[in-house]
């Protein structure tokens, strides 16, 4: 049979009522003659509520430990969710992310796939039962448990897709698909019925939270089709387009046109000036903090300015990070919070100047911190209490007033 392969978010399983629910409709799954593979993220908000846990025992938690605690969520969801299965007639058994063959890199926190070894997931389905995977974890070569970062349940499914050549991979949660900004932001928001895995990458690293970037790698590398849609929504019919949103290989929209806009609050701006911008990077390295922006420029003095761009997202050590600069670097490198960004999207947005400077004609009356570029993507840096504000009128410029 053709294996499917679906996740289900935190707020399909959040709680029993809800679990049987998604039993059912695995089950159903199955029923229509497909091998399934389910994997499921923590219950509601039992991630926030561990890692609120954990603060009130360290302000600082060390990131090993911080994954043995985390991995607990996912553990709790796969084996009650097997448990329902079997109530509703199905044959189910549920795997931890190691015991799935997800293997990772040697990082803590934000781990990322470097192999799935699916060998135990395929003897059970070969055995007609329905295998539930713990999103979200991994084991590192060196057999130490890992975490994905947020989101990294998504990067599980669409992992194990690609590893087991499934039909497709459905990213199950309580919205219907990708909208062109947060609804509960800008009300006007629509669903984009289908688009490009280049597009759908950007909105994820941009701040929209159905779907993970790394997901969409993998997803792009393997050519699997991703149906984003609702848990409580119909099975993908002859046009999925209908009722979700399809991700998969499809030709750019026309050059400077704008998908969506997304946003993410309380990032951490990282400024400096040195004499070698080595220094902080390998500093940055040995204690795991990634950037989602960087910019190294040579200063009239021949001083190095650093400007970089943290998600506070996945970083748990904002303390530790804080005292170690100040330790290593004096006054020459600082932190800056409360800020966020707000990134309008869309392929070949800037084949020329007209976007940004539309944009920043409507932004006039609230200027940004910074701004950036890619191919794909313009970022304001705002502070967190416009941010909001921002995605309306962006929205609204660019995917209203068309």
């Amino acid at each position: 049979m053709p294996v499917v392969v679906q996740k289900y978010g935190g707020s399909s399983v959040a709680d029993p009522e809800k679990l049987k629910q998604v039993a059912e409709r695995v089950v159903e799954t199955q029923r229509q003659g497909h091998s399934v593979v389910v994997v499921v993220s923590a219950m509601g908000k039992t991630t926030d509520e561990l890692l609120s846990l954990s603060k009130q025992v360290s302000p600082s938690p060390e990131r090993r430990e911080l994954d043995m605690l985390l991995t607990a969520g996912e553990r709790i969801s796969m084996a009650l969710l097997s448990m329902a299965i079997r109530e509703a007639g199905g044959d189910a058994i549920s795997f931890t992310g190691s015991q799935a063959g997800i293997l990772t890199n040697d990082r803590h926190i934000d781990a990322r796939i470097i192999e799935v070894r699916p060998i135990r997931v395929e003897d059970e389905l070969a055995r007609g039962k329905i295998v539930i995977v713990a999103g979200y974890q991994g084991m590192s070569y060196r057999r130490e448990i890992t975490t994905l970062g947020r989101g990294g349940s998504d990067t599980t499914a669409v992992a194990l897709a690609a590893a087991l050549g499934a039909e497709w991979c459905e990213i199950c949660s309580d919205v219907d698909g990708v909208y062109s900004a947060d609804p509960r932001i800008v009300p006007a928001a629509k669903r984009i019925p289908e688009m490009s895995y280049e597009e759908t990458q950007e909105m994820a690293e941009s701040g929209a939270k159905v779907l993970n970037a790394q997901a969409v790698e993998f997803a792009k590398e393997a050519g699997i089709a991703i149906y984003a849609r609702a848990t409580s929504g119909p099975f993908p019919g002859d046009d999925p387009t209908i009722d979700g949103t399809v991700v998969r290989k499809f030709p750019p929209r026309g050059p400077g046109s704008v998908t969506g806009v997304a946003s993410e609050k309380s990032i951490v701006l990282l400024r400096g000036e040195l004499d070698d911008a080595n220094q902080l990077l390998t500093y940055l390295e040995e204690i795991s903090i990634c950037t989602k922006q960087l910019q190294i420029l040579k200063g009239q003095s021949g001083m190095q300015r650093i400007s970089m761009v943290l998600s506070k997202e996945n970083l748990h050590q904002f303390d530790t990070l804080s005292e170690g600069l100040k330790s290593r670097f004096g006054d020459n490198v600082r932190l800056i919070t409360g800020n966020g960004a707000v990134s309008v999207i869309g392929a070949g947005i800037n084949a020329n100047h007209a976007n940004l400077l539309r944009g920043q004609s409507v932004l006039s009356a609230m200027p940004a911190e910074e701004i950036f570029t890619s191919s794909f993507r313009i970022t304001w840096i705002v502070p967190d209490e416009s941010v909001d504000e921002v995605v309306r009128i962006l929205h609204g410029e660019f995917l209203e007033s068309a």
